[in-house]
């Protein structure tokens, strides 16, 4: 409890603007706090209801943002509460802005730090019928051999590149690398993938709700993906999903397969967006047995190997000793979820069919073990 408690109490002092919120007993959640996002479409209706309480209004990607007013003592939670059952305007999507979080990392974690291991033999080249696109929403991109040469990367190489050591402490942060080592995952199992990546979570594994919708709807603009990898999530509040990023990833359309990482907190308490309908959700399994920290429960669609997962990483030498030469293992349900995306990419490359169709495969009950509350067991 004391490692927990010190790990939340470095994330307020990095982050003063987020909050502990805790409507339902025992259910925390973390929120940005007085922030209210409200869906594009709905901002005017919202405008109406809050008028009296907010200072400034951002219209973004997506969303539109309130800050409330601190003197005027909002219960923000309660407040979106209250408007999605607004009888004067049904279905509002409105949400306090949520914090999200990588998952090796999350409220009792980190299922474990990165450890440097020797090289790791690349990607196998394959043949493919097709070119299939996977949006990574993570913490960026460093060059690696694995794939900087890539027409993809160069595209998009200096506005994705991660942040190492934001605080400058002259020692990696918490989850830099975190997008690199997700690539390398998925890679493995899609090596002929063209990423699309964009940076909504910081070094430290933090970001938010808005951060995430801006990035969905900048990602429907630009037309979208074969699959996307979320390997970040939260609590809600209200332990119901988020009817804001519920409708940004609804606007990505049914063509395109979202797959997110089930989280580390070791329960069943639904974890989003893992857990909303049209997500594909994912445990960890360590050996053939639910990884010890992976989150589990009747909304968990997958699971795949999630402990000491070897993959690419960064360049980096810290002050203690500690030195990353491109390689790295770690644990977590971050880490089983591109696992699923590439098996779900790689297939829907190889035999020229859509990822819909490729992922109805991939997670077919009738070809592969199933387990209560963990789903369709996906070896590596």
């Amino acid at each position: 409890m004391f490692d927990q408690q010190a790990r939340l109490e470095r994330l307020l002092a990095r982050h003063p603007d987020a909050v502990v919120v805790e409507p339902l007993p025992g259910r925390p959640a973390l929120i940005r706090r007085d922030q209210l996002l409200v869906a594009g479409q709905d901002a005017a209706a919202a405008e109406e209801l809050v008028r009296r309480w907010y200072d400034s209004r951002h219209d973004e990607e997506g969303l539109t943002r309130f800050r409330l007013r601190a003197p005027a003592r909002v219960d923000v939670c309660e407040l979106a509460a209250d408007m999605c059952r607004d009888g004067r305007h049904r279905n509002l999507s409105v949400a306090p802005n949520h914090l999200v979080q990588g998952q090796p990392m999350w409220w009792s974690g980190p299922a474990g730090p990165p450890r440097p291991v020797r090289p790791v033999d690349p990607p196998e080249a394959e043949r493919t019928r097709r070119t299939v696109t996977v949006a990574v929403l993570d913490t960026g991109l460093s060059p690696h051999p694995w794939y900087e040469d890539a027409s993809w990367f160069r595209e998009q190489r200096d506005e994705v590149a991660e942040e190492l050591d934001a605080d400058l402490d002259h020692e990696l942060d918490a989850q830099a690398g975190h997008g690199t080592f997700i690539a390398g995952v998925v890679l493995r199992y899609a090596p002929t993938a063209r990423l699309r990546a964009r940076r909504v979570i910081g070094g430290d594994g933090v970001g938010d709700e808005a951060e995430v919708v801006r990035a969905l709807a900048w990602l429907a603009a630009w037309g979208g993906a074969d699959v996307v990898n979320l390997s970040l999530g939260c609590h809600t509040f209200d332990d119901r999903p988020s009817p804001v990023l519920a409708r940004a990833l609804a606007a990505l359309g049914r063509r395109t397969v979202v797959v997110a990482c089930a989280g580390n907190t070791a329960t069943e308490r639904p974890f989003w967006p893992a857990a909303l309908k049209p997500v594909i959700g994912v445990a960890a399994l360590d050996g053939t047995d639910r990884a010890r920290f992976s989150n589990y429960g009747w909304w968990v669609d997958a699971s795949a190997p999630g402990v000491d997962v070897a993959s690419s990483h960064v360049w980096f030498a810290g002050v203690r000793g500690e030195r990353f030469e491109g390689y790295a293992t770690w644990s977590g349900t971050s880490f089983a979820t591109p696992c699923v995306v590439g098996r779900i990419a790689g297939l829907a490359a190889r035999e020229d069919i859509d990822a819909v169709a490729a992922a109805d495969r991939v997670l077919d009950p009738a070809r592969r073990r199933t387990l209560p509350d963990l789903g369709v067991i996906i070896s590596s």
